[in-house]
């Protein structure tokens, strides 16, 4: 061998197994290893639980909370519903309430418009002709029209004696035609039209058909008013 070299040597190492069980000692040791691990373990697992459940409270917490919001909101819409359409029905019958009364009214008025206060009689003369008539229409008034057999009654009403008045009708083209250009709803208040002729109210007698060129006086009657 070389000087400076070192001498190696090798050996052979042999394990043994053991089939005894350790002592006592090694077995407490590994058992209370043992427990803390499991113990550690369950803590653990403990902490995770916990953790989930007031996770899950949470949630159901706000679950509720979003719940009770939303009945509160469904209760409020229809209480707001149920006061909208009780007001709505109140207006309802307000508004019937105030078209009855405007329709009293112009009952009323019509009545009124029928009173004697309403008429004029005027001096005697021919049947108006298209200038006295409109002198009329300015003073809010024409000679009288009759529509309805309440109307006609009016008329006979303040045809006092027997000479007769000048009403608002006579022939135009073979009809009876009022002044206001309706045509005469019943046919048999007068005598059939005759090309010439004029109606005049006479009293109890009822209405004549006339000459327009014979001499009357006037029945007038304001216009009804407006409501």
């Amino acid at each position: 061998m070389a000087e400076g070299e070192k001498e190696v040597n090798y050996a052979s190492v042999v394990f043994k197994v053991s089939n005894n069980p350790p002592p006592a000692a090694n077995r407490g040791e590994e058992t209370v290893y043992g427990e803390v691990k499991v113990q550690n373990e369950t803590r653990i697992k403990n902490s995770a639980g916990h953790w989930r459940c007031n996770h899950l409270a949470c949630c159901l917490g706000i679950l509720c909370v979003l719940l009770l919001g939303g009945i509160i909101a469904v209760c409020v819409y229809q209480s707001k519903v149920q006061n909208l359409t009780t007001s709505n029905q109140e207006l309802e019958t307000l508004k019937k309430n105030l078209e009855q009364q405007i329709q009293d009214m112009e009952t009323n008025w019509n009545n009124l418009n029928l009173s004697r206060a309403q008429w004029s009689i005027n001096a005697y003369c021919k049947q108006p002709d298209k200038d006295n008539s409109v002198r009329l229409q300015r003073k809010s008034s024409d000679l009288a029209v009759a529509h309805t057999a309440a109307e006609k009654e009016a008329i006979k009403k303040n045809s006092i004696g027997t000479k007769g008045y000048w009403i608002g009708l006579r022939v135009v083209k073979g009809r009876w035609q009022w002044v206001d250009g309706s045509a005469l709803t019943d046919s048999s208040w007068i005598a059939a039209p005759a090309d010439g002729q004029c109606a005049v109210s006479v009293g109890n007698t009822g209405w004549s058909s006339v000459s327009c060129d014979t001499k009357q006086q006037w029945l007038c009657q304001k216009k009804a008013l407006s409501v």
